[in-house]
């Protein structure tokens, strides 16, 4: 605890731990987040990017959707920053509109929530992630 009353992971002093449960509560609310549907229809009318976080073991294993960005979790800040010196060249602008795209839409609401830090307001992420996207039906290549 440090002498201005908040512990070391910023909560104030005396307040329990948030669950992940919590946080990924708290994070959704600050934006809203897609279905399958909706984001296959923005992004082939070129008004979203689709951005598939998943890591290669499950893009061998189920496929990829066709024309999304694969960008790793531990690279994602870094690839659509704007202002990054390592960033992609779709990341344009902070007026982008990501759909982050993780396995089954628990890991890509984090990632989300990381990119609307760094300026990125339009950012959101897919319901039920990949795993719904295959279910919908929609395009997915081997």
């Amino acid at each position: 605890m440090s002498a201005q009353g908040t512990s070391r992971d910023g909560r104030p002093d005396g307040d329990p731990p948030t669950g992940v449960d919590e946080l990924l509560e708290r994070v959704r609310a600050g934006y809203t987040r897609v279905e399958p549907r909706e984001a296959y229809e923005a992004a082939r009318a070129g008004e979203a990017l689709l951005v598939d976080i998943r890591y290669e073991a499950l893009r061998e294993r189920d496929g990829l959707i066709p024309g999304a960005l694969v960008v790793e979790r531990n690279e994602l800040e870094w690839r659509l920053d704007p202002q990054g010196s390592h960033r992609l060249p779709e990341a344009t602008s902070h007026e982008v509109r990501a759909i982050v795209i993780c396995n089954e839409g628990y890991a890509s609401s984090l990632a989300a929530a990381s990119l609307h830090q760094l300026g990125l307001h339009r950012s959101t992420d897919l319901v039920g992630g990949f795993q719904a996207w295959k279910a919908a039906g929609l395009p997915v290549t081997p």
